[in-house]
């Protein structure tokens, strides 16, 4: 392989299934959650019920998360992602059964509801699980020396099949009927199923098998609290979704302060997604392991700066343009973190600190988007979207002045090191 291959992970055959089978099972998941949420809305009416399914999702994802690190550091990860989507696969289908019209017919909307808001917390247990079973199997599939490509096409693949499903999900519905939308999803996760078989299996790297669960969850932890380069690319994330998430209440924008209607509304979700594509891709030619640390902040500043200019604008376009920066930014500190994450993990530990990467990061999607809405309600969506944006800035210099490690970090070394290890 050339040095500085951008295709260099995608030149192995097993990595290019990994990538199918993760494209498909997050599509799946995507289009999924976009149809139960317009069918929640549709039989109850009620904005609340769909605050309720991000309830029910993140209350398992988080209050398993270090649990299933443990296990998933004690499993072997073919086996364990095949478990996974089987299991996803009867969610699906569970969905589709109670949005059929003989279901939707003959049963009540509380018992039909009560049904969904099960499968989605199920689907919220399922997640905690997903996430390091696909983090550690990449370490698996690729060799060291290239661990950061990998990195960079694994998070491209998440993102563009999180955007295209959630866009096809809208379209879909429209199309054929929200009950043969979820028959899809259920098809496309079978043969995500089907594929992963095509991965062999993979040895458990862990030397403490059998370890005590309560004294791995405590080294896994550990682990992330002492070595400044995780923490400090979690701690930016975390403050970064949390509070610059402007998603929640792009809705008040395109209709209150824009004035732009549904189609500027599309526009501006999709300018973001597009933003975070264009520049993942982007890292596969430009390397991002000479001062990544400064890249990070420098990246995590100016999605902060975007979405201040956001929040003042009211002019549609430059709006656009600063959430397709926003994006853009945000698809760079995506790649450095799970880059930095991959080189930096030790290979048992990897479901641990992944449990934990999803716990700060993960979980902030929801917590942001509650935050965003509550800060609307208080001091009025501008203020809300401004101050969301003054507090990733201050975050990062707070980061760069405390945290000498991450912001001198530089991974052109450690490449080479494990360049020469293969």
């Amino acid at each position: 392989m050339a040095k500085n291959d951008p295709y260099a992970a995608l030149r192995i055959k097993e990595f290019n299934i990994f990538l199918f089978v993760r494209f498909l099972l997050v599509f799946g998941w995507s289009m999924q959650f976009i149809v139960i949420e317009w069918q929640v809305y549709s039989i109850t009416k009620n904005p609340l019920s769909l605050g309720i399914i991000g309830l029910m999702e993140i209350i398992p994802a988080f209050s398993m998360a270090l649990f299933a690190g443990h296990i998933v550091d004690q499993s072997e990860k073919r086996n364990l992602l095949a478990k996974c989507t089987a299991a996803f696969s009867l969610i699906s289908l569970g969905l589709y059964f109670l949005t059929t019209a003989n279901v939707i017919n003959n049963w009540s909307t509380n018992t039909i509801l009560y049904g969904i808001y099960a499968l989605v917390f199920f689907g919220g247990f399922l997640r905690s699980f997903f996430g390091p079973t696909i983090f550690s199997l990449v370490a698996l599939l690729v060799p060291k020396k290239i661990y950061h490509n990998a990195a960079t096409w694994s998070t491209s693949t998440w993102k563009t099949a999180s955007v295209s499903g959630a866009l096809f999900g809208g379209f879909l519905i429209s199309w054929i009927g929200v009950d043969n939308t979820l028959l899809l999803v259920f098809i496309l996760v079978i043969l995500s199923l089907i594929f992963t078989f095509s991965i062999q299996k993979k040895p458990i790297l862990n030397t403490k098998i059998g370890e005590p669960m309560m004294q791995s969850l405590k080294a896994g932890v550990k682990f992330v609290f002492k070595t400044k380069e995780i923490l400090g690319v979690l701690t930016l994330d975390m403050i970064a979704v949390l509070f610059g998430g402007t998603v929640a209440i792009l809705s008040v924008f395109a209709q209150d302060i824009l004035k732009v209607g549904p189609e500027g509304f599309g526009l501006l979700n999709a300018s973001i997604s597009m933003g975070s594509i264009v520049t993942m891709f982007l890292t596969t030619y430009i390397p991002i392991n000479k001062k990544t640390g400064l890249k990070m902040l420098v990246s995590v500043f100016i999605f902060g700066l975007s979405i201040i200019a956001f929040g003042l604008s009211s002019i549609f376009l430059v709006s656009v343009l600063a959430l397709f920066i926003s994006g853009a930014a945000d698809g760079i500190s995506m790649v450095i973190r799970q880059t930095i994450l991959q080189l930096k993990t030790p290979d048992d530990m990897r479901g641990r600190v992944s449990s934990v990467n999803s716990m700060f990061v993960g979980s902030s999607n929801e917590l942001g988007a509650f935050e965003s809405g509550l800060a609307a309600k208080l001091i009025g969506p501008v203020a809300a979207v401004v101050f969301g944006g003054t507090m990733t800035l201050l975050t990062v210099g707070f980061t760069a002045i405390t945290n000498p490690t991450l912001r001198e970090l530089d991974l052109t070394q450690e490449i080479k090191e494990n360049e020469k290890e293969e």
